[in-house]
């Protein structure tokens, strides 16, 4: 056992990040113990297992899943060295990786009674994950590539961790920051807030404010009463507490000055307002950076505001106040994006919290653990209802690329078969309807599995990547998948096959293992 951790400290692993305290050994379910001691009774326990990880059907009904939770199985796996995991392999497919249906996102190989106390933790641990950054990533989609995501949904989180976790995992799918700051301290992810309207309603005039001193941009003065003569006369008929607010928050922050302004009336308190506070930093030589809204017709709003904001760059030359960012909150969804694209708006960002965190449209993936070879024995699980049979053994996973550079399909063949080849033409099939087949001549070829855990073998293991390597793969996966797979509605689904020796294999080992059955 030395010499293995020797092994593992030299190997140039990266330590995972911070994972769950509450996971531990005895965070999983009781059959897991029963069937340990059964193995351990009839001499089986150490006789070597092999299991896939995988789902049954895509969340949210679309057509693709991100990939997501592979860190904290392998911290998880590091803490268990304590109690002799050194013979268990796992091999996953990238973290961050788009993957479908059917295919082992790991395949865990080890001695049967280890490798079963595995299941409940891992599958704990990827099937939120994955759900979380496949949700962050369909929000994504629907915003499109020029908009800010910002993650809200901390208070709104199942629990502590929920929130910790789901921050984490909107960030992979694609959101550009969070107001989690326990995420962001943790996970370098950037942090993203400004002010609530209880922070608004608390004042009630100017001179609440007790030191209004602003020190020009460039340093070169000091404007001593911030908030009286300096503020124009765009907020003569507005709500003074509110002005006053503003005030005390841009005195805070002059550099980043962004005002929630639906507090009391969004067009004739809290824009006025904004403006008022906006122009007087400008004569300082700051820049405030925009607006949130929080309520009302967003998109109706939010034209008006860029109208007011470009008025304002006329009126006063003042390059660049017309392109203020305007934020959008208010339980936010995909559908509710998808209605203010077709609504027209100008909107830059989005606040999103309960629907993205607590995944509102989809309560689990559905994440199973399945024994598919024993003692070099491929095993399989046969059901009446085939999306529940199982593709038994060891399988190396193939992503094969179309000539304009899109994935085509997935091909799931036996350890030992040749790897297809560039430019040659394989035979795709997919693993139960026989109908099913298609010729694909790849132009370019990724194998996804990857030892992330090498056990007693000397095989490479795979470095985990920082959590931003992570998300850059999750955005470039996305964007190699055709157009059709990732609509929102009526998506076309993604081609998940087996080689055709692998499914002859499958059919003849069903036949083998299915009873026959007698009319009388």
């Amino acid at each position: 056992m030395a010499a293995k951790e020797s092994k593992k400290e030299n190997s140039g692993r990266r330590t995972p990040g911070p994972t769950n305290p509450m996971v531990t050994p005895i965070l999983t379910d009781q059959y897991q113990f029963t069937m340990a001691y059964a193995y351990w009774k009839a001499g089986k326990h150490q006789e070597r297992a092999v299991f896939d990880l995988y789902f049954r059907k895509n969340p949210f009904g679309g057509e693709y899943t991100v990939f997501a939770g592979l860190e904290e199985c392998e911290g998880f796996l590091d803490y268990l060295r304590g109690i002799d995991c050194s013979d268990v392999e796992v091999y996953a497919i990238p973290e961050g990786s788009v993957v479908f249906p059917k295919v082992p996102l790991l395949r865990v190989e080890g001695p049967i009674a280890v490798v079963q106390l595995l299941e409940t933790p891992f599958v704990n641990l990827i099937n939120f994950a994955s759900l979380v950054s496949t949700n962050a990533a369909r929000h994504r989609f629907v915003a499109g590539k020029s908009k800010t995501l910002l993650e809200f949904g901390l208070r709104r989180a199942q629990g502590p961790d929920g929130g910790l976790g789901a921050s984490k995992y909107s960030y992979i799918g694609g959101f550009d920051a969070t107001s989690n700051v326990a995420a962001g301290m943790l996970f370098g992810i950037p942090l993203r807030g400004t002010h609530s309207h209880a922070f608004v309603i608390s004042y009630m005039s100017l001179d609440e404010i007790k030191d209004k001193s602003l020190r020009k941009k460039d340093g070169s003065s000091t404007c001593e009463d911030f908030g009286s003569d300096s503020l124009r006369g765009y907020s003569a008929e507005t709500n003074k507490s509110e002005l006053a607010a503003f005030t005390s928050y841009a005195l805070a922050f002059p550099d980043n000055f962004l005002a929630l302004v639906d507090t009391y009336d969004v067009m004739r308190s809290g824009m006025p307002n904004f403006c008022a506070v906006a122009l007087a930093l400008s004569d300082l030589g700051y820049k405030a950076i925009g607006i949130r809204l929080d309520s009302g017709d967003l998109a109706y709003l939010s034209c008006e505001i860029r109208k007011l904001f470009c008025s304002i760059e006329k009126e006063f030359g003042l390059p660049g106040f017309g392109k203020m960012s305007i934020t959008a909150s208010n339980d936010l969804n995909e559908e509710t994006l998808d209605a203010l694209n077709k609504q027209g708006h100008q909107i830059d960002a989005y606040g999103i919290g309960t629907y993205l965190v607590t995944c509102y449209a989809q309560a689990a993936l559905g994440v199973v653990f399945k024994l598919v070879e024993i003692n070099n024995k491929p095993r399989i699980k046969l059901s009446e209802a085939v999306s529940k049979v199982t593709i038994p053994c060891k399988k190396r996973i193939y992503r094969l690329y179309g000539k304009e550079s899109y994935a085509l399909v997935d091909i799931l063949t036996g350890e030992n078969e040749p790897p297809p080849k560039v430019g040659e033409r394989i035979l795709c099939r997919h693993p139960f309807r026989e109908s099913k087949r298609a010729y694909v001549v790849p132009q370019k070829i990724e194998e996804l599995l990857r030892c992330y855990c090498a056990g007693s073998s000397d095989k490479k293991e795979e470095i985990l990547p920082p959590l931003k390597d992570i998300r850059e793969r999750c955005i470039q996966q996305l964007e190699e998948m055709r157009p059709d797979h990732m609509r929102r509605l009526n998506p076309t689904p993604y081609k998940v096959s087996v080689s055709a020796k692998l499914y002859d294999f499958i059919h003849s080992l069903w036949l083998n293992e299915a009873p026959v059955g007698e009319l009388r």
